[in-house]
């Protein structure tokens, strides 16, 4: 059976959701840069085996209009959003996996398990450097040449090329700057060591050494977690690998 998409706004922020209503309900993510389009391949493989609540995170896609101001109002805005819902299980990339710590860390009674895919726990030395060179060519996101480019490095699929390509044409500097200024500064919250519910923390075997080690420190501060360092993959897990990603999520949030 097919249960179609239902689109609408939920404060503020672009939802898509999919799914009966009487399955468990899933949060998913996206990461900076793309937006929710970018878990159609895992949520077509679980297919109506659960509830997907599928938001485009602020400055992003079909949510552009208002810019990325920080971590903490995107996650305010998810809580209004998981207030009409109940609990969930959230599940996160890149900069969608730091939102998705910080929710379960700050409303742990909205979170019954949190997946948390590539994301940087550890802040870069010197994010001033970064965010200069960034301001000095932002402009470089809205071109399609560069987010071509910078497709290959995500994994987007061909089948979502043309979605990457005008979300990146849709990105404003502020947006740009904002989300990649509070992703390099990340840092644990201390509340994430008492997050009562169950972590499943992965990164790619060919990511960055920093963000295999943010995921090993994200498991060792967790109290009930699981990680894994997944083989041949980089930074992209559920676009380079959906069918594996579906399946093991399918296992751990329905109890195999």
């Amino acid at each position: 059976m097919v249960f179609p998409g239902f689109i609408g706004h939920s404060y503020q922020v672009h939802v898509r959701t999919y799914g009966p209503d009487d399955a468990p309900p899933v949060l998913l993510l996206h990461g900076g840069g793309v937006a929710g389009w970018m878990w159609e391949p895992v949520r077509t493989r679980i297919g109506d085996r659960m509830r997907f609540i599928v938001p485009d995170l602020p400055g992003h896609d079909n949510s552009a209009t208002e810019p990325y101001l920080s971590h903490e109002d995107t996650v305010s805005r998810l809580v209004k959003l998981l207030d009409d819902t109940g609990e969930v299980a959230v599940v996160g990339f890149s900069l969608g996996a730091q939102l998705a710590v910080l929710l379960a860390s700050q409303r742990p009674d909205l979170v019954r398990h949190a997946v948390v895919v590539s994301a940087q726990a550890k802040p870069t030395p010197a994010p001033g450097l970064t965010l200069s060179l960034l301001k000095s060519t932002a402009g470089l996101a809205r071109q399609d040449w560069f987010a071509k480019t910078q497709a290959r490095t995500l994994f987007i699929p061909p089948s979502l090329l043309d979605d990457y390509l005008r979300t990146s044409r849709s990105l404003s500097k502020e947006t740009l700057v904002n989300a990649v200024g509070e992703n390099i500064r990340f840092t644990l919250p201390p509340e994430w060591a008492d997050f009562p519910g169950r972590a499943w923390i992965l990164a790619g075997a060919k990511e960055r050494g920093f963000m295999r080690h943010s995921a090993l420190a994200l498991h060792d501060a967790v109290a009930i977690g699981d990680v894994d360092i997944v083989a041949d993959c980089g930074h992209g897990i559920p676009l380079q690998r959906p069918d594996w990603f579906a399946d093991r999520l399918a296992e751990r949030l329905l109890g195999g």
